[in-house]
C-alpha cells in the first residue's frame, strides 16, 4: 500500500475504542494516572489504545508520550542503541565506549524516564511488545519505576501479561484487551469507509471482519486494500481480493536477501510483513515454509524445517515474532 495507511489515519481515540470495558479503565487512567499492563492478542488494539489515552491525558502527546518497542528496543546492537537519534543525546562517546549493551539499555530507561514532561505533569512510557524483555532487564525497570513515579506513567503493553515478574505487575493496573467481536470490528469498518467515501455493504464488511478473525488491525488493512484495488468494500470485493492477498512476493524477497547476507533489508521485508500488513509470526512461519517448500530441496529443506520447528516452539512460548523469525533469517543467511 503506497496510501496512507487507515490504521494511521483513522487511529481511534479514546471514546472510538471499541471494547467498552477497555474505553471505562483508559478514562480513569486519564482521571487518575497510574501504570498499567495492557494485554491481550495481536491486533487487538493494544498501542492504538494507549496512543488514544495519550491523546486525551496530554496537551502535547506528541512529546509527552515515548514508545519504545520492545522487541526493536532490546534487539538492537550496541552501535545501533548509540547511534540511534532517540538516544545519541545522552549517550556519551565515553559511555559508549566502556558500557555493554545491558548498561546502555538500563541507561536509556533511566534517562528516558527522567525527563520533565513538555506540558502537564508526567510523560507516559509505552513499552510495547514486553513479553521480549529479559527478567534482569524487567528488574532494572522496576527499579527506574520506584525512581521515577512522580513524573512518569509507564504502560506495558504485551500479549503474554504472564511473562512480566511480580514486581512488575504489582505496580500497574491491569487492562485486558480482548479481541473485538465480529460486531464491533464491523462498527469500526463502517466508520472509516463512511469517512474515505467509499461504497461498501454490509456483507462486505462482515466478509472483512471474519477474515480478520477478531485482529482489527488486519481487518483495517484488508478493507483498504479491498477499496484500492475494487474501489468498494462489498462481498464480492473483498471475497476477489482477500482471497488472493498473499506475502509469498514479500517473502522470496526476504529469503532473497537473507541468502545475500542482507540481513538489515531481510528484517525491514518482515517489519512490513508484521506492521504493515499485521500477520502474526506464526502466519509468516507459515507462509515462509510454503515458499520454501517450492524454493529448497534435500538437505536445504530439512535445515528450514529444522530451523522453523525451533522457531514456532518459541513463537507459542509468547518469545518476540520479530526476534525469532529474525533469528531464523540470520540462520538462512550463514
Amino acid at each position: 500500500m503506497d496510501a496512507p495507511l487507515w490504521i494511521d489515519t483513522h487511529a481511534p481515540s479514546l471514546a472510538d475504542i471499541p471494547q467498552a470495558d477497555v474505553r471505562d479503565r483508559l478514562q480513569e487512567a486519564v482521571d487518575e494516572p497510574v501504570n498499567l499492563v495492557v494485554y491481550g492478542p495481536e491486533g487487538t488494539g493494544k498501542t492504538a489504545a494507549v496512543r488514544a489515552l495519550a491523546e486525551q491525558a496530554h496537551a502535547d502527546p506528541d512529546n509527552d508520550l515515548v514508545e519504545l518497542n520492545v522487541a526493536d528496543f532490546f534487539g538492537m546492537t550496541k552501535k545501533e542503541i548509540s547511534e540511534d537519534p532517540r538516544f545519541a543525546s545522552f549517550i556519551s562517546s565515553k559511555r559508549r565506549r566502556n558500557s555493554s549493551k545491558a548498561d546502555l539499555i538500563n541507561h536509556v530507561l533511566k534517562e528516558t524516564a527522567s525527563y520533565a514532561p513538555v506540558s502537564g505533569e508526567y510523560n507516559t512510557i509505552l513499552l510495547d511488545n514486553a513479553e521480549a524483555i529479559r527478567e534482569d532487564f524487567q528488574q532494572a525497570l522496576r527499579r527506574v519505576m520506584e525512581r521515577h513515579h512522580e513524573a512518569t506513567q509507564f504502560v506495558i503493553g504485551t500479549r503474554q501479561p504472564s511473562k512480566l515478574i511480580p514486581p512488575i505487575h504489582s505496580r500497574c493496573f491491569p487492562v485486558s484487551m480482548r479481541a473485538p467481536t465480529p460486531e464491533e470490528i464491523v462498527a469500526v469498518l463502517r466508520d472509516i469507509v463512511e469517512a474515505e467515501g467509499v461504497d461498501y455493504d454490509e456483507d462486505g464488511l462482515e466478509f472483512v471482519a471474519g477474515y480478520a478473525d477478531g485482529n482489527l488491525r488486519k481487518a483495517v488493512l484488508g478493507a483498504q486494500t479491498t477499496a484500492e484495488q475494487e474501489g468498494e468494500v462489498t462481498m464480492n470485493a473483498a471475497y476477489e481480493t482477500l482471497q488472493e492477498v498473499g506475502s509469498d512476493d514479500a517473502v522470496e524477497s526476504m529469503l532473497d536477501d537473507a541468502e545475500a547476507g542482507e540481513f538489515t533489508d531481510a528484517r525491514k521485508t518482515l517489519d512490513d510483513l508484521l506492521v504493515d500488513e499485521g500477520m502474526d509470526g506464526e502466519e509468516v512461519l507459515r507462509d515462509l515454509l510454503r515458499v520454501g517448500r517450492s524454493r529448497y530441496s534435500g538437505d536445504e529443506l530439512a535445515a528450514l524445517h529444522v530451523l522453523a520447528g525451533d522457531v514456532e516452539f518459541d513463537l507459542t512460548q509468547g518469545n518476540s515474532d520479530r526476534i525469532q523469525l529474525g533469528r531464523l533469517l540470520a540462520e538462512l543467511g550463514r
